[in-house]
């Protein structure tokens, strides 16, 4: 039990040791861990939303044939309007979505341009 007992101690010690070799007490390292992490969820986001729109840019989505996953990439759209999209199906053109009242004419103008109908 005594081994057990020195080894944690060790363990501690070390630990002690690397903290204060650092300069930093564990609460700054805490809170420089924590902005670092908030800076790269932002830029991968960006990254992201970078990537998307290179691909809705390039390739207009059919909605016809778009998976919900593909949907919700586009600007305003989440889960349920993606559901709601795909519900619909078929449409003839693309401003059926808002002649059939899938989505409000604000919400369509914002992907209007990023998506098509293909018969």
């Amino acid at each position: 039990m005594s081994f057990l007992i020195s080894r944690c101690l060790a363990i501690v010690a070390v630990f002690a040791t690397l903290v204060a070799c650092t300069g930093q007490n564990p609460q700054d390292l805490k809170e420089k861990t924590a902005r670092a992490t908030v800076e790269m969820k932002r830029d991968a986001k960006a990254v992201a939303a970078g990537i998307r729109e290179g691909w809705s840019r390039d390739k207009p989505l059919d909605v016809n044939t778009a998976t919900r996953e593909q949907l919700v990439t586009l600007p305003g759209l989440n889960g349920h309007w993606a559901d709601r999209i795909i519900a619909g199906r078929p449409y003839q053109k693309p401003d059926d979505l808002v002649s059939r009242h899938i989505l409000s004419r604000a919400e369509y103008s914002k992907i209007a341009d990023l998506i098509t109908v293909k018969k």
